[in-house]
């Protein structure tokens, strides 16, 4: 699911800095510092390298923050397609679309944690946030159809359902700690069974 881009920018560096270990450094510091707060001087820092070394994967800090969100968003995205291969009502794509993104949120948790908290100050933050309203609008659209087919509450509003739902997936990333957490399956499980139990329409 990482950005194609990745294997184009990659270069040959300093030995034992690769650029994926590169990009999860920036991932921390921009998360913890900012990305205006982090400079290539503080990454340069973190990893015990030479500014120089860090360009000799990335031309520019602008491109370190466009493969982190963009990791994110291409796993979401590959979900999103893959509903196409998938037999069923639209309320079913909705569900393994939330159990899929939760599964995309865990296990690229650095990387979904740096694409919620960017705020849309440079190019780069903007097209990442025009790409989190397509999927949104990817999300609508399910819940659309599936209160057209008479599957969800019809006393809901769509576009509010949707919200509220990947509110909660996206909730996920505020409090999930990888060790000694509960396991992918068990979170997607726990998220569905609270939003379709009271979202799904009852005979």
């Amino acid at each position: 699911m990482a950005d194609t881009a990745t294997n184009r920018t990659a270069r040959r560096g300093r030995p034992g800095y690769d650029l994926e270990s590169l990009l999860r450094v920036a991932v921390s510091a921009f998360t913890e510092r900012g990305f205006d707060g982090t400079s290539m001087e503080d990454l340069s820092r973190k990893l015990g390298i030479s500014k120089s070394a860090i360009y000799h994967h990335v031309p520019s800090k602008d491109e370190l923050l466009r493969l982190a969100v963009n990791r994110a968003l291409d796993g979401l995205f590959a979900e999103a397609a893959a509903l196409a291969e998938f037999d069923g009502r639209a309320v079913d794509k909705l569900e393994h679309l939330v159990r899929a993104s939760v599964g995309v949120l865990i296990e690229q948790l650095p990387f979904v944690t740096l694409l919620l908290r960017i705020r849309g100050n440079t190019k780069v933050e903007r097209a990442a946030l025009a790409r989190r309203k397509e999927f949104d609008r990817i999300v609508a659209d399910l819940v659309r159809a599936a209160a057209a087919d008479g599957d969800l509450r019809p006393d809901i509003d769509p576009d509010v359902s949707a919200r509220l739902l990947f509110g909660m997936v996206n909730s996920v990333a505020e409090w999930y700690r990888p060790r000694g957490g509960a396991a992918a399956p068990a979170i997607a499980d726990a998220v569905v069974a609270v939003a379709f139990d009271g979202l799904r329409r009852h005979s």
